[in-house]
């Protein structure tokens, strides 16, 4: 599993396939091996393929973290195009770990995609509760959900802190 992810990061696939394959052998029901090759696969483009190794890693009981192979799948069915399944996941996610934050910003993105305005913010909300210092991308989201909402104030708001700590960022030039 370790190699596996060594390999993965040095972008050397095969030799990522063939470790995490061999530890899969080796314990079939292994959570956190399976979780890292679905991960391995989804961002491979494989995402279809990975959601059956992140359902594994959900079989056992006695799997500590079981919040990140709900948020990968989630992440990966959303690429996948399966934005129902996704939602799923994240509120899977959530229900396990209230706090998670990836699956609240998770839900925060997808449901801003669908135009659920209302939602997006709830979700980012209680992301932006959660976390020390916002990063651009967060703050970005912020910004367009506001702007969709017509809260100009929350927009600016938004826009100010984008500004004042991410000045560079491709976010806070879009907002300009």
């Amino acid at each position: 599993n370790t190699l596996g992810l060594v390999y993965m990061e040095l972008r050397e696939d095969d030799k990522a396939r063939a470790s995490f394959e061999r530890a899969l052998k080796i314990d079939p029901n292994d959570s956190d091996t399976n979780n890292n090759y679905g991960l391995f696969l989804c961002d491979r483009k494989r995402e279809k393929d990975s959601i059956r190794y992140f359902l594994a890693a959900l079989k056992n009981p006695l799997y500590t973290t079981p919040q990140d192979a709900f948020v990968n799948a989630g992440i990966c069915s959303r690429r996948a195009g399966d934005s129902v399944a996704a939602q799923s996941y994240f509120e899977r996610a959530l229900a396990v770990a209230p706090t998670d934050e990836r699956a609240m910003i998770s839900l925060a993105q997808l449901h801003f995609g669908q135009r659920q305005y209302n939602l997006a913010k709830t979700y980012l909300t209680r992301y932006m509760q959660r976390v020390q210092n916002a990063d651009a991308s967060s703050l970005w989201l912020g910004a367009r959900i506001e702007n969709q909402r017509g809260d100009r104030t929350a927009l600016m708001s938004y826009g100010s802190q984008l500004k004042s700590r991410h000045p560079e960022s491709p976010e806070t030039k879009a907002f300009l």
